[in-house]
C-alpha cells in the first residue's frame, strides 16, 4: 500500500448502492476493487426490504473479491430510490458515492431524470458513475479531466489526480474547453482567418498556463509517473470534452459537480448533461466537502 500517497486520499468512506440486477456480481467486483484501491470503507447499501437470500447471495459475491474486508457494513432500507440514497450519504459520512449507470439515455430519461442523474446534481459528495463493471479488472490507462476554470477546479484536479494514481493510469490529459465565442473576430477574408488564428493561440497559451500552475500546486505523490497534456478544445462546454473523451478512448472522465438548476434550465441542454445523456467512459463526478 502506498502510505505517501493514501495519506492525500480524498474518499475514505464509499457508498455503494446496489441493486439485484444482472450486473450485480460485476458492479460488486468493481467497487470493492476500487475501495482497495482508494483504500477506502466501503458501505453497500440496498433500497428494498432485506431477506436472508438476498443477503447471502450478496455476502457470497463479496466473499469472491478481491478484497472483501473492505466492505465493513450492509444496509437495508426500504423507500425511495433517490431520497434513501441523498439521505444516507449524509448520515453515514459519505466521501464518494459509487453508481451503476446506463451509459446511453433515450430521450425520455434526459427529461424526466434518472435517480443517478437527481443525485449528482443533489448529493454533497462526489460521484462515481460506472457503465462497464466487470468481474475481471479492465486496466484504467488513460484519464480526461475538465480543466474549465471554476473555483473549484484546483479540488477536481486533486481528486483526479488521486484517482489516477491509484488506478494505475499513465496518462492524465486535462481538456481546457473554450467557447467559440471568445475569439469574437469575423471571419470573411484571409486577414480575419489570420487574427482568428492568433486570437485562438492566445487563448490556447492562457489556459495552459492557468492549467500548469494548478498543476504545480498539486502534492507530487499525486502527479509522479503519470504523463500529463493539456489540451485547448473550441466549443460547446460538455459535448466538446465528452466527444474527446469518447474519441481517445477515456477509461475515465473527470468534471466539476453541476450547479444546480431550474426546471427550465433542464429543458436546455448544458455543459455536464450532454456528459450524462450519453456516457463516453465511467465518469467521476468532483465535489469538495
Amino acid at each position: 500500500m502506498n502510505q505517501s500517497l493514501h495519506q492525500y486520499n480524498p474518499f475514505k468512506r464509499m457508498l455503494f448502492g446496489f441493486a439485484f440486477s444482472p450486473s450485480l456480481e460485476s458492479n460488486l467486483h468493481e467497487v470493492v476493487r476500487l475501495a482497495e484501491f482508494f483504500d477506502s470503507e466501503l458501505i453497500l447499501l440496498h433500497v428494498g426490504e432485506k431477506t436472508e437470500e438476498k443477503q447471502k447471495k450478496v455476502s457470497s459475491i463479496v466473499a469472491a473479491t478481491a478484497a472483501p474486508s473492505r466492505v465493513i457494513e450492509y444496509h437495508w432500507i426500504p423507500g425511495d430510490p433517490y431520497t434513501t440514497l441523498l439521505d444516507s450519504t449524509e448520515s453515514l459520512s459519505i466521501d464518494l458515492l459509487v453508481l451503476g449507470a446506463v451509459q446511453h439515455e433515450s430521450l425520455f430519461r434526459f427529461y424526466v431524470g434518472s435517480v443517478a442523474r437527481k443525485l449528482t446534481r443533489s448529493v454533497k459528495c462526489s460521484v462515481l458513475l460506472l457503465i462497464k463493471p466487470a468481474v475481471e479488472r479492465v486496466a484504467c490507462k488513460h484519464v480526461v479531466v475538465s480543466g474549465f476554470k471554476t473555483s473549484t477546479l484546483p479540488n477536481t484536479l486533486f481528486q483526479a489526480f488521486y484517482s489516477a494514481q491509484c488506478l494505475g493510469a499513465n496518462k492524465a490529459t486535462v481538456v481546457e474547453e473554450i467557447a467559440n465565442k471568445s475569439v469574437k473576430v469575423s471571419i470573411d477574408d484571409d486577414r480575419s482567418l489570420i487574427r482568428s488564428l492568433r486570437k485562438k493561440r492566445v487563448l490556447e497559451a492562457e489556459e495552459d498556463r492557468r492549467v500548469a500552475e494548478l498543476i504545480d500546486q498539486l502534492p507530487a505523490a499525486l502527479t509522479d509517473s503519470i504523463s500529463i497534456q493539456k489540451q485547448a478544445i473550441f466549443g460547446k462546454r460538455g459535448y466538446s470534452i465528452g466527444h474527446y473523451a469518447e474519441v481517445t478512448r477515456a477509461d475515465l472522465l473527470v468534471m466539476d459537480a453541476p450547479v444546480k438548476t431550474s426546471l427550465l434550465s433542464r429543458v436546455i441542454t448544458r455543459d455536464i448533461e450532454f456528459i450524462l445523456s450519453d456516457l463516453p467512459s465511467d465518469l467521476l463526478i468532483c465535489r469538495a466537502k
